[in-house]
């Protein structure tokens, strides 16, 4: 039956039954039914057997391919709270032998029916410590196995409410399919409560990214909400899932009466929103949760019991995940951070605030971690003389809630890799796999590897086998190989989550051996990446400066980080805090720091350095010495000082200083105006952050930091800005896209429109398109803007728009999109040709004010008026610098990149005067 059920997953439109729990609210069950164990419906199973067989008769005769078992409850904790979980087994049994009997009753040679176990959450959550996650796994596992010795053809984990515990029942049935020898589709829901996320805060691209690499043969949704609060879910989850995708939502969310709960969706309704979201989302199973009863399955049966399963086109994107949300691991606009103050071997403050068993302290750690603009954060608690498994497990079940970063799991033991793997309930790396001691049975590598295939974790692979650390470029190349063939080969990896660290060493000991050492890990990240494009690489970066003083590693830490993301670096284990970008770094330690990366000695060098006897070693340390990291910040200030006012401001916002900056502003005030300072000075060096950011010589934490001073200065300016049309001419709803955090531009365009007579509604960060649309409504909203700095955000606003139009609300709102990865081509060719409305690009936060006026003058029928014509598609001419344009950062830099279906190809712009705003 097994594989019958596969193959008709994927083909055909499966129907689910409803809900067990209203049908048995429903009958007329007396307490000796339920053996006194009041609500305790898996009881039934053996009580009362005649009621739950037919329940499932009446969902089969209602057209349901697909019956679950009474089980939902039958698990540890959900039986623990009647004292009877020693029955767990018993009663899995049980229920599943009743679907079995009549789903093989109502099967025809054309269509078999199908039993499911269902594996509910339990009553207790992981993460938050009120179970232990081994616990709760191995009695899944055991009620998993009786499922399948009476028969279940699969099983469905639902209302998955914490990551944590569905990843431990995930685990249990595929530890029960391998104890019984038999292939089990494993079917997992997850619950989305009305905040938009899952009940401890998991967005649903987190889910998706912990839970698909565990192996699971569909994802999709239940209970919680009716149909119309999942769509949102759905449209990400049949996006981006590369195995099918159910829907089983309650009859409507429920109303509170005298007489209880009552479900508003009939049998009509229902039908109506899985039909439209069965073609719109590719699903693959439709049924009922809550409230749904086998009057529902039968009108949703006849409308799609069998309908072939609209396409999907789902885009993947390898990425890690904490409790809260995912991380790509290829980062549109940087390397990859990895935080590495979190390792007690590398930080000293980490190690003795572990050491004092002072968690908070630890806990802060990470956090600065996070504000310094580390992606993931590298956790190691070996330490001599401390029982590292203790350690792991009160910090990573700290970390799990506390921290909003995923984690990468550093250890040398595998017991202490478990104990974090079964407290962190995101998707993490292993840090690390390699050769070192063979990969024999006994092998470390050997040991470590089951951990990262039965968590689906990703790893670091380090270049170290049999003869030891590879230290040439060819050694090197030949260790990560053999490690991606085997990881890939043997493990069942996909590239794509193998991050190879090709090791680097100090250069700056002066022995002769050690000079190349840079070179020769840039060498071969250069050449595995021209080998395995998809695969990922990453480094110790600051291994390449040990020896040096604190002012001298940085300079030199920067300097090669940057070369080695040159030659396709994908990570780096960096203090983020403590890396300049390029252009930060004087020009002279910049340049001898390059040439002691490239061990470019005597006439090696460029002029003027190349010269008979020059050492860059000699020279570097020269450079550097007494220099502390505090006088280095101080020579700056000094410099700045010395600049002339206006050029001055301009320059705190190219470095994200804001030391001194109210001062400047103040004084600024006083020869010019508030909006003038914003346009013309800020404003500029914005567009230099853009250009800096787009050539790749500064990074995004440093773009950030330069919009958070931005941000500053221009809360400081509003007070001082004239407010024209205080009456309000006009409404426009904001908001930062769905899966986009980034707002520092979408709030300056708040700032510069509203003081402009304009009335704005922000909605804030990571708003789906029905928030938006829902706000336009209730506020009769003139236009909407929507903002995001990431690529993805591109999509989504693709897909927004799409949505708009099938709401037929496009010529309702005209809209103006902003931000890094957007380019007026492909808003106003690409977009445009798909929206059936108005929609512009907003270059910067005036551009967005412009349009404003230009909508507002169209909507009153202002002789002459119209939105601004949109310019003819260019031919690519030569790459251009990209920059945080647009309304997300609120440059005049734009974006640099193509219009045309890829948002990041080359364009050619011709760009016009900033215009110049009223009041």
């Amino acid at each position: 039956m097994t594989s019958a059920l596969r193959s008709a997953l994927g083909s055909r439109l499966l129907i689910l039954d409803g809900a067990m729990g209203t049908m048995l609210q429903a009958a007329d069950l007396s307490l000796d039914d339920f053996d006194g164990l009041e609500g305790c419906n898996e009881i039934l199973n053996v009580t009362r057997p005649d009621v739950i067989s037919e329940i499932h008769d009446r969902y089969l005769a209602a057209g349901a391919d697909l019956i679950e078992t009474n089980t939902f409850g039958a698990n540890l904790s959900a039986l623990g709270e009647y004292n009877i979980a020693e029955r767990a087994v018993e009663l899995a049994g049980a229920a599943t032998r009743l679907a079995r009997r009549a789903a093989d009753a109502a099967s025809t040679p054309d269509r078999p029916r199908f039993v499911v176990g269902s594996v509910g959450p339990g009553t207790k959550l992981p993460t938050l410590g009120h179970i232990a996650f081994a616990a709760i796994r191995d009695v899944y596992q055991q009620t998993i196995e009786a499922m399948i010795d009476e028969g279940a053809d699969a099983v469905q984990i639902e209302t998955c409410q914490d990551l944590l515990q569905a990843k431990a029942a995930v685990i249990g049935a595929h530890r029960a399919a391998a104890a019984r020898g038999v292939d089990l589709p494993v079917m997992v829901d997850i619950t989305v409560e009305t905040t938009g996320t899952m009940l401890l805060g998991s967005e649903t691209g987190a889910a998706l990214t912990v839970l698909e690499p565990l192996g699971i043969d569909a994802i999709g949704m239940n209970c919680a909400t009716g149909p119309a609060e999942m769509a949102e879910h759905l449209r990400t989850l049949s996006g981006a899932a590369r195995v099918p995708v159910t829907c089983m939502p309650n009859a409507g969310l429920p109303v509170i009466t005298g007489e209880g709960a009552r479900y508003p969706l009939g049998p009509e309704d229902l039908t109506e929103a899985l039909t439209d979201y069965a073609q719109r989302f590719g699903l693959s199973v439709v049924g009922g949760c809550c409230g749904t009863t086998p009057e529902h399955i039968a009108m949703v049966s006849a409308a799609l019991a069998g309908r072939p399963v609209a396409p999907r086109h789902p885009v993947h994107v390898d990425a890690v995940a904490s409790l809260y949300s995912e991380v790509p691991l290829s980062q549109d606009t940087a390397y990859l951070a990895i935080g590495e103050r979190t390792n007690a071997n590398g930080s000293k403050a980490f190690r003795e605030a572990m050491l004092a068993e002072n968690w908070d302290e630890c806990i802060d750690i990470a956090k600065t971690q996070t504000r310094d603009g580390a992606h993931l954060l590298d956790l190691c608690v070996d330490y001599v003389g401390r029982d590292g498994t203790a350690d792991m497990a009160t910090l990573a079940a700290r970390m799990s809630t506390a921290v909003t970063l995923p984690v990468v799991l550093d250890s040398t033991e595998p017991q202490v890799l478990r104990t974090g793997l079964e407290h962190l309930a995101g998707r993490c790396i292993i840090n690390s796999v390699n050769f070192e001691d063979g990969d024999g049975p006994e092998s470390r590598y050997q040991r470590v590897m089951p951990l990262v295939r039965e968590h689906g974790a990703g790893v670091v692979a380090l270049t170290i086998d049999e003869e030891g650390q590879a230290r040439t470029r060819e050694w090197k190349v030949r260790v990560a190989s053999r490690l991606i063939d085997d990881l890939v080969g043997r493990w069942g990896m996909e590239v794509g989550d193998i991050l190879v660290d090709c090791l680097t060493f100090p250069i700056a000991t002066g022995q002769q051996e050690t000079r190349r050492d840079g070179v020769e890990t840039i060498e071969a990240i250069r050449e595995l990446k021209s080998r395995y494009p998809g695969v990922r690489t990453t480094l110790g970066v600051s291994n390449i400066s040990f020896g040096l003083n604190p002012a001298a590693r940085i300079v030199l830490n920067s300097v090669f980080l940057h070369e080695a993301v040159e030659a396709g670096l994908d990570s780096a284990i960096v203090h983020a805090a403590k890396i300049l970008p390029i252009d930060r770094i004087p020009e002279e330690q910049r340049d001898v720091a390059l040439d002691l990366v490239w061990d470019r000695r005597g006439t090696d060098a460029p002029a003027p350095r190349g010269v008979e006897g020059y050492d860059p070693l000699t020279r570097f340390l020269e450079l550097f010495e007494g220099v502390t990291a505090a006088s280095m910040k101080a020579e700056r200030e000094a410099e700045l000082a010395a600049m002339p006012l206006l050029e001055r401001l301009k320059q705190r916002i190219i470095d994200g200083n804001a030391k001194g900056l109210i001062e400047d502003l103040d004084e600024a005030l006083t020869i010019k105006g508030a909006l003038d300072i914003v346009n013309e000075d800020l404003l500029a060096g914005m567009q230099v952050v853009g250009e800096l950011f787009g050539s790749g010589r500064m990074q995004l934490p440093f773009v950030l930091q330069s919009a958070e001073v931005m941000k500053t200065a221009v809360a400081h300016l509003e007070p001082h800005m004239e407010k024209t049309d205080a009456g309000g001419k006009g409404t426009l709803v904001l908001a930062t896209v769905k899966g986009d955090v980034h707002d520092i531009g979408k709030n300056l365009v708040d700032i510069i429109v509203s003081n402009n007579g304009y009335s704005v509604v922000n909605l804030g960060i990571k708003q789906p398109v029905q928030a938006i649309i829902r706000a336009a409504e209730e506020h009769h909203a003139d236009a909407i803007g929507m903002s995001g700095l990431l690529v993805k955000s591109t999509m989504v606003m693709r897909d927004n728009l799409l949505e708009l139009n099938r709401e037929g609300l496009a010529r309702n709102y005209p809209v103006m999109l902003g931000g890094a990865a957007l380019t007026r081509s492909y808003v106003e060719h690409d977009l445009n040709d798909l929206f059936e409305g108005e929609v512009r690009y907003a270059r910067d936060a005036f551009e967005g004010l412009r349009l404003m006026d230009s909508v507002m003058a169209v909507k009153h029928g202002v002789p002459g008026s119209s939105l601004p014509e949109i310019r003819a598609r260019r031919v690519p001419a030569r790459p251009r610098a990209g920059s945080v344009g647009g309304a997300e950062a609120a440059t005049s830099g734009g974006s640099g990149k193509s219009g045309g279906a890829d948002p990041a190809q080359p364009d050619v712009r011709s760009d016009v005067a900033r215009p110049t705003p009223a009041g």
